[in-house]
Formats: structure tokens, sequence, C-alpha cells
């Protein structure tokens, strides 16, 4: 195969198992094609299974199937998509269907979901919203995902908040998903952020005293700028974040420098350095005042550990989590830390102990 196939599939294979890609799809794509022109036609046509019987399912009634094939479909989808760049109309149809299947799942979730859409400067953040069956209001962790990330691929995530009676909103915000071909990357995320809290605070399913921010990657910076500067975090915590967005482009694989150009609006590699540059968490780390919990792992070759300790040592962190074996977002040791943080988060938001 050649050699960005190979990288895709040396850095993410746990990512995609550990987000709803069933083994069995990641083997057929992996030893089904040989180069990485052919990526996003091979998750396509993996999707379309899976959504044609999340249909099939609807017309017969079978409603709690439906949910689940269309779920693992989005994220089928997605994941072909997600930084491919080769061919723009085949990507556009697999952001599509993402965006298609997840929609027409979220009826049919347990606990069901509904679209959030809030106006931003023109535009739109689109994001999913879902609360637990128990009577509202509910204390609410937001979601953020990172560089080549959407909420799509967060849906298995927010299963692990909402058993333990935390309602999520996972968040294409700009540079992301749905909002990513009109607004593009920002460093002051926390414009954002005040937004999010602004309109959450008129939804009755949400107690607005109560709201955390959980994030990935470039999604962890984005939680960690948000910490900083928006009153009424209550908690937050930031998986490989960046402390500097500068240097991942430096020594970043070549697929995430393409995703960072193309979605930051620049116009060619010293444009996106120079907008890399702004991304850091200088001056702001040092102002989260809310409990900060903060994840890494040692074998992290896109955000080392050295980001992630910078950040932890400027804020003054609650828990620094290190994870010597852990890759990118440690998707290779999701048993180790995503029910961590989710308990650590229903102590920070005053969840029930009868969770």
């Amino acid at each position: 195969m050649d050699d960005r196939l190979a990288t895709a599939l040396e850095h993410w294979a746990p990512r995609l198992t550990g987000n709803g890609v069933l083994p069995a799809d990641l083997a057929r794509v992996a030893t089904g094609i040989v180069s990485w022109h052919e990526w996003c036609d091979a998750w396509i046509d993996v999707a379309a299974e899976h959504e044609g019987l999340g249909r099939a399912a609807l017309a017969a009634g079978r409603l709690l199937s439906a949910g689940e094939h269309l779920r693992r479909a989005a994220v089928s989808y997605h994941f072909g998509r997600f930084v491919y760049f080769e061919d723009l109309e085949l990507a556009g149809r697999a952001a599509a269907g993402a965006v298609r299947c997840l929609t027409d799942a979220l009826p049919y979730l347990d606990p069901p979901g509904r679209r959030f859409a809030m106006p931003f400067e023109g535009a739109q953040v689109v994001g999913v919203l879902r609360t637990p069956r128990d009577p509202a209001p509910h204390p609410l962790v937001i979601l953020i995902p990172g560089l080549d990330s959407t909420k799509e691929e967060l849906s298995v995530v927010e299963d692990t908040f909402l058993r333990r009676g935390m309602a999520t909103l996972s968040v294409d915000g700009p540079g992301q998903g749905e909002t990513a071909d009109r607004l593009p990357i920002r460093p002051d995320y926390e414009v954002v952020g005040a937004a999010l809290l602004e309109a959450l605070g008129h939804d009755p399913a949400i107690d607005s005293d109560r709201i955390a921010v959980w994030g990935i990657s470039l999604g962890g910076y984005y939680a960690a700028r948000i910490a900083a500067a928006v009153p009424g975090i209550r908690a937050c915590a930031s998986l490989s974040s960046p402390f500097e967005m500068r240097h991942v482009l430096e020594s970043g694989p070549a697929l995430t420098r393409e995703a960072f150009r193309r979605r930051s609006g620049a116009v060619d590699d010293a444009d996106a350095a120079k907008k890399a540059a702004q991304l850091t968490l200088r001056d702001h780390a040092l102002k989260i005042a809310c409990p900060l919990l903060v994840l890494c792992g040692g074998r992290d070759r896109i955000t080392p550990p050295l980001h992630q300790a910078r950040l932890a040592e400027e804020a003054g962190a609650e828990e620094f989590l290190f994870f010597e074996t852990g890759n990118h977002g440690c998707t290779n040791l999701l048993d180790h830390h995503r029910p961590y943080v989710a308990d650590w988060m229903a102590r920070k938001l005053a969840v029930g102990h009868r969770r």
C-alpha cells in the first residue's frame, strides 16, 4: 500500500473501531485497497450497506435497529471523508451521507437526540443534543471534536456521559463538519463557547449552572480556551491538546498538515503556518480557574505529551493523566480513560450519587 494509506491505518485504526466502526469493516477496507486515493470510495461502499440495513429496518418498524444501523453508517461515511482531499466531490458525498444518516438515526437512539443549530457570524454552529431519560433539567458536557473530526464521530463518546446522568452536546464549530464550508478554524474559540452557553441558557432541558467542556486533539485546545475565558464553566477535560499548534504543523503527518491548511482557509503552507501560530494557549492556560483534567499519551506523534504537560503545569491542572503507551487521543486505551473522565465529570457536575 502507498505511504498515505499506511500512515492512516497506523495512526487511526484504533480510533475508527473505538468510535463505532466494526473491526470487520476496517479489515475489509484495509485489505481491499492499495492506495489512499481509494479510501473514501471504499468507506462509502461500507456505509451504504449499513444505511441500506437502516432504511430496511425503518420500513419494517424495527426502530431501535434502524437507529443502530444508521449511526454506524454515519460514522463510516465520516471516516471516509475525515482527512480525504483527493476528490472533493466524493468527499462531499461522504460528508452529506454522515449528516443524513446521523440525523435520521437521532429519534431512535437510546436516549434519543435532536439537532442543535445556533446562528453564528452569518452561518450556523450545528450539533447534536442528547439528554438522559431522567427528569430535566440536566447537567451538560459540551463535546468538541478535533481538527479532522466531526460530531458524527462523537456519538459513542456521548453514550459514556449519558449513562452517568449528563446531557451531551456534540458540536461542529468553525472548521468542522457542517460548519467547515462556511467558517474557517479560529484561534479564539472562547467566542464560540460564550455563544453556546448563551443559547443553552434558553433550553429548559439544560441546567445552565452545571455545564462542562470536553475536547480531544484540537478540540482539547478549544475546550481549554473556553475554560480560560467563559464564566460559568464548571469543569474541563482536555485530551491530547496542542499547546502551540505551529509545532504540530512543523512535525505532524502530511494528512494532518493538509487538513489544517484547508480547514483554516490558508492559501498555501506559509499562510497555514501563520494561522497555526495564532492557535496558542500561551497567556491563556494560566487563566483557567475551573477544575481541569489533562490527558495524554506517551506515543502521541501528532501532539506529543510535552504539549499537555505544559498545559497542566501552567493551568495548575487538578489531574494530569499520562498513559505511556497511549497514541494520539489515547484511542488504543479507551477503557483506561473514557469511563474515568465521565466519572470525573459526574463528580464535578454534582450528578446524583445513585449514578
